[in-house]
């Protein structure tokens, strides 16, 4: 079994975290602007595929600095969003 780095698999927690949360308020807003389900949907599975490249970019081939700021901006997104909304 292949050694991990464990720095990889902390910032893919927070990055599946704040990722989480930034999906569903992503779809509350479709919800709120078209009140149709099947954007809803499209929208939650637009968002769940590129948080997933994401995290599977973190867990293997993005160097340190990337990683840890690819965390930073999807973490400010979500208290932005939070706090605005």
């Amino acid at each position: 079994m292949a050694f991990m780095e464990s720095w990889r698999l902390f910032a893919t927690a927070l990055l599946v975290a704040a990722g989480l949360v930034l999906v569903l308020v992503a779809m509350a807003k479709v919800r709120d602007r078209t009140g149709r389900g099947s954007s809803v949907a499209v929208a939650g599975a637009v968002s769940m595929a590129l948080l997933a490249l994401l995290c599977l970019l973190v867990l293997t081939v993005l160097p340190q600095p990337v990683a840890w700021g690819a965390v930073l901006v999807v973490g400010a997104a979500v208290s932005v969003l939070l706090l605005v909304g």
